[in-house]
């Protein structure tokens, strides 16, 4: 990357040298053009003054004693030139500065030559016996300049080409030194030095670096959390399984190990789907098949469904619901409504109660779920909706909670957009809102 900013600069550099040299050539080289043909103009109109006159061929000899001066009759003839004999040259009516002359009083023209490597600057004035006086002065071409101008030239842009190689490459280093810094250093990230254009670039990587660190932590506490869940109930498995098999376990008491075989096999499998489901919906190319759900009707079979369950832990299930329509995933809602059911039965006390609200706000729909058990300390409020974080452990193992259904709940609810809220008391209850617009706009960018 570096050699390649270096590589671009320094063409860049070459470019504009160059570039400015030919330009600068040219703009001079016109310059001198036109100050050639000024002076030019002025010297054919004072000899033209001169031969105007009665007997200024005198004045007109000191005059062009640089210049070369042609006659030129009407009909083209030249009968005199001071450079050459004007009887030995050809026809001059056909010349560009002759024609001009002869048609509007004065005429130029500058012409090449090739074999001297120069060019030839006409200035052409129509006298009053209706001649033509043409005066001519050779100057150095544009390439005879640029061959003298080259081996200076050379010299500047080597001289040039060095200076801006040590500056593209102090510069690069420079621009470039941040960015070692920072991949050097990208667990401490608050000392690297910065210039202020790279600061939002830093702040995102570093942000991005935390929140990989911060996933990478907690895969590796989910792993270490998955194992020891999953070693519980297999264990206890293992051990009554082994007593049975031993024959110390007979009659009731063989009836009995095989209910907590039943017990901890179904708690193993409850666990093995919530893990799955996480893991289904931590991908990110998992799409969600939106439709229109009614979150009360939703809620109704949830209700209807755990009301069994209710019973036989002596909590009493309510709905309050009024017909909300929403576009989401219906097997998400029904996840959903079901954990939050689900969870507020379970850390329930006996006699207690669980409601359900399901109530169209204004553009939103509001799913709350009341309970009157054991509630959450203002400490763990904000770790519920973690994996395997339990409020009150030896109660989720009697209850068979795996610690993951507030976690699903809140994967489902950042998927559709929804707002969580926990509201609750050590000891009063607790109760989790979830707030849906009508319409939200899913990952995948539809509706």
């Amino acid at each position: 990357m570096k050699r390649r900013i270096l590589t671009v600069f320094v063409c860049i550099l070459a470019a504009a040298i160059g570039a400015t040299a030919v330009l600068m050539t040219l703009l001079t080289y016109g310059m001198f053009e036109n100050w050639v043909m000024d002076d030019l103009r002025v010297n054919a109109r004072m000899l033209g003054a001169f031969l105007n006159q009665e007997n200024g061929e005198a004045g007109m000899e000191a005059i062009a004693d640089d210049l070369r001066v042609t006659l030129i009759r009407e009909d083209g003839t030249v009968y005199y030139d001071n450079r050459a004999n004007a009887e030995q040259m050809e026809n001059h009516g056909t010349r560009p500065e002759v024609l001009e002359a002869m048609d509007s009083g004065e005429g130029s023209d500058v012409r090449d030559s090739e074999t001297v490597d120069k060019n030839t600057f006409y200035y052409a004035i129509m006298l009053d016996d209706g001649s033509v006086l043409r005066v001519a002065q050779e100057a150095q071409s544009i390439w005879s300049i640029y061959q003298r101008a080259m081996p200076l030239s050379l010299v500047l842009l080597v001289i040039m080409m060095g200076l801006s190689v040590w500056v593209a490459s102090m510069l690069t280093r420079r621009l470039i030194a941040p960015i070692e810094q920072m991949t050097a250093h990208l667990d401490h990230m608050d000392g690297v030095t910065c210039y202020p254009e790279l600061e939002p670039f830093m702040s995102m990587i570093k942000s991005q670096h935390e929140e990989i660190l911060r996933s990478a932590d907690m895969r590796v506490e989910f792993t270490a959390n998955v194992s020891h869940e999953l070693k519980t109930p297999l264990t206890s498995i293992s051990g009554y399984a082994e007593l049975i098999e031993s024959g110390m376990a007979s009659g009731e008491q063989s009836r009995r190990f095989a209910a907590e075989i039943h017990k901890s096999s179904n708690r193993l499998l409850t666990l093995i789907n919530d893990i799955i489901r996480l893991s289904q919906m931590d991908s990110p190319a998992q799409e969600l098949t939106m439709e229109t759900v009614d979150m009360a009707q939703i809620a109704a079979n949830t209700v209807e469904q755990l009301r069994l369950n209710a019973r036989k832990s002596e909590v009493t299930l309510e709905l309050d619901a009024r017909s909300a329509p929403i576009q989401a995933d219906r097997r998400m809602m029904e996840e959903l409504v079901y954990n939050l059911c689900d969870n507020a039965i379970r850390y329930n006390v006996k006699g207690g109660s669980v409601r359900v609200v399901v109530h169209p706000v204004r553009e939103k729909v509001l799913v709350s779920v009341q309970d009157t058990g054991i509630g959450i300390s203002k400490e763990h409020q904000a770790h519920v909706f973690e994996r395997f974080f339990r409020v009150d452990k030896s109660r989720s193992k009697a209850t068979g909670g795996t610690g993951l259904g507030l976690a699903i709940v809140k994967h489902i609810a950042a998927k559709h957009g929804a707002q969580i809220q926990i509201d609750s008391e050590l000891g009063c209850g607790t109760t989790i809102s979830v707030t849906f617009e009508r319409r939200p706009q899913d990952k995948t960018g539809r509706q």
